[in-house]
This record gives structure tokens, C-alpha cells and sequence, in this order.
């Protein structure tokens, strides 16, 4: 009996001494449960099986319904507008889903989700060139609709989740021919104030990569950088981050350009010799779960320290 009552006592101070540790481990050291990549691998592959999604096709209204249906109960702006393209006027939708925060200011975690209108002829599914991220995004999206549920706020900024119509070319591709998404909304951002309100720009592209490695773009804001290599060594990530220079036209730049903090989060060595990009083999079997995971925990680690900042 007094041996039943010591291992009692002894097991109730060990829990008590467990406890204390936790409290006293930095929260930065703590164990994290990891980002749920394969909801957003399935999320991509419901996406994906829309089919081509390129602007005035049948498949970018089904997208944009894909999109609508998804966020129905969050607060959801769309921004429809014109664009001055080489085929004539295109319709356009950036879909822009806000979880408000407790700290004045916006992070924002952009993509685009339509597919290359030059490619419309070769069944060109993107997969990991806008599925993928499409389906990131998704998944982050679920994550913070739980977090804000029944009018709850996030601890720190607002997270503004923007997918972006008219990323792709409709000729070939031009600093006049591309991104016309990104280049309406950095604009009207502009000029109605919002730009200073954004704490930093974090853009995705082609990060569901099997092969994943995220090159260093190099007109992205430095210090975010840095704070994006900080968030994947948490995890030991490193190898997958950074490990080549490369300067690459993207979302991003309407909104460098007018000193918003951004970067671009992309990997532009997809295949061989970069031999799936833009072509036929842009397909379900060349993303992975895992490196979904991995986008999925610096996204929100990186987002983490920026509320630190």
C-alpha cells in the first residue's frame, strides 16, 4: 500500500515537473504540430480535375466557382476588372479572403489560379503551376477560418489570402503581357491606401515541387528573405530554401515596385532541365504532400515571427 501511495506521489510530482518544463520551454523551441500537406495536395487535386482554366475558357469559371464555393462562409472580396490583352478586353477575378486580426496591419499570402491561354490546345492542367498552390492556400485558409470562428480575431495581423487571375501570358510572355492581376490590385491598393497597411507580401509559385528547391529571387525584399530562412531553419528545412540566386518575373513585382515587403516563394527548376514547366507533364504525380508540408510550415512560421517584429 505505501509503495502504491510512493509511485503516486512520484508519477504526480513527475507530471508537475513536465509541466514546468513546458512553461518554461520558449515557444519558439516547442514542438509544433506540422502543417497538414495532404489536405492540400487533395485540395489541388480536386482543383486540378477542373481541368485547363485559362481566362474567357470554360474552366476558369468553373475555378472561380471551385474558389467561391471553398471560402462561402468567410469574408470574400471579389475584385473583377478588365484587362487590355493581345486576344482583346478579358474579363478578370482576383478573389481576395480577409481573417481579421488584432493588430493593425496585413500579411498577405498570394497566388495565382488560372492556367496559360497559349497552352489551352495541349490539355495544360497546371498541377503544380497554380493547382498547387491554389490548394496551399486552400488549406492555410481552413486553418484560419477555425482560428477566427464565431467572430474570434488572430492574435496578431490580419491574414489577407489572394488568388490572382491573369498571372499567365496570352502571347508570350512581357512585363505588358502578364501578371495583370497583381498589376490591378497593386494599383488600387495604391491609390486607396491599402499598400501601407501590408506588413509583407509573401507570394507562392510552383512550390508543390517533388523536387523541391526554392530558389532566392533576387528582387525580393532582403529582411523578408532572411525572416523566410529563419522560419525553415525551425525545422531544418534549410536544404530546401536558398540555395541558388535567380531573378524571376512574377506576381511580386507590382507591389516591389511600389515598396510594399515582398518576396516570391517559388521554385523555377521543375523537372529535368526545368522540363515540366509549361508543357503537358504539369501533372498530379510530379507534387507531393510532403513538400506542401514543408510550404506550409514556413508560411506560417514566417508569419508567426513577423508578429514578433
Amino acid at each position: 500500500m505505501r509503495l502504491l501511495l510512493f509511485r503516486k506521489m512520484f508519477a504526480a510530482r513527475t507530471l508537475t515537473l513536465a509541466a514546468a518544463v513546458v512553461l518554461l520551454t520558449p515557444l519558439a523551441l516547442r514542438a509544433q504540430p506540422h502543417f497538414d500537406g495532404a489536405k492540400a495536395l487533395e485540395y489541388a487535386r480536386q482543383y486540378v480535375a477542373i481541368g485547363p482554366r485559362w481566362p474567357t475558357g470554360p474552366g476558369h469559371a468553373k475555378a472561380e466557382a471551385f474558389l467561391r464555393s471553398h471560402f462561402q462562409h468567410d469574408w470574400v472580396e471579389e475584385d473583377t476588372f478588365t484587362a487590355n490583352t493581345p486576344i482583346g478586353p478579358v474579363s478578370m477575378r482576383n478573389f481576395i479572403v480577409r481573417f481579421p486580426g488584432k493588430k493593425t496591419g496585413e500579411i498577405v499570402l498570394a497566388t495565382h489560379y488560372e492556367t496559360n491561354y497559349p497552352l489551352r490546345n495541349i490539355n495544360f492542367s497546371g498541377a503544380n503551376d497554380g493547382g498547387s498552390t491554389t490548394g496551399l492556400l486552400m488549406a492555410i485558409g481552413d486553418k484560419l477560418h477555425a482560428e477566427t470562428a464565431g467572430g474570434k480575431k488572430l492574435e496578431g495581423y490580419s491574414v489577407w489570402l489572394v488568388f490572382f487571375d491573369g498571372e499567365e501570358s496570352f502571347n508570350v510572355w512581357s512585363r505588358s503581357d502578364s501578371t495583370y492581376g497583381s498589376r490591378h490590385l497593386a494599383a488600387r491598393w495604391g491609390k486607396d491606401g491599402t499598400l501601407g497597411q501590408i506588413k509583407a507580401f509573401i507570394l507562392a509559385d510552383m512550390i508543390g515541387d517533388k523536387d523541391l528547391d526554392i530558389q532566392r529571387e533576387s528582387e525580393s525584399t532582403g529582411w523578408l528573405v532572411a525572416l523566410v530562412r529563419q522560419a525553415a531553419k525551425r525545422f531544418g528545412y534549410e536544404k530546401y530554401f536558398f540555395q541558388r540566386d535567380s531573378s524571376i518575373e512574377d506576381d511580386h513585382l507590382a507591389f516591389v515596385e511600389r515598396g510594399v515587403p515582398s518576396i516570391d516563394v517559388i521554385d523555377l527548376d521543375y523537372g529535368p532541365n526545368n522540363a515540366y514547366h509549361h508543357t503537358a507533364q504539369d501533372t498530379m504525380d510530379k507534387i507531393s504532400a510532403h513538400s506542401l508540408t514543408i510550404d506550409g510550415d514556413v508560411f506560417l512560421e514566417t508569419m508567426r515571427l513577423l508578429n514578433l517584429r
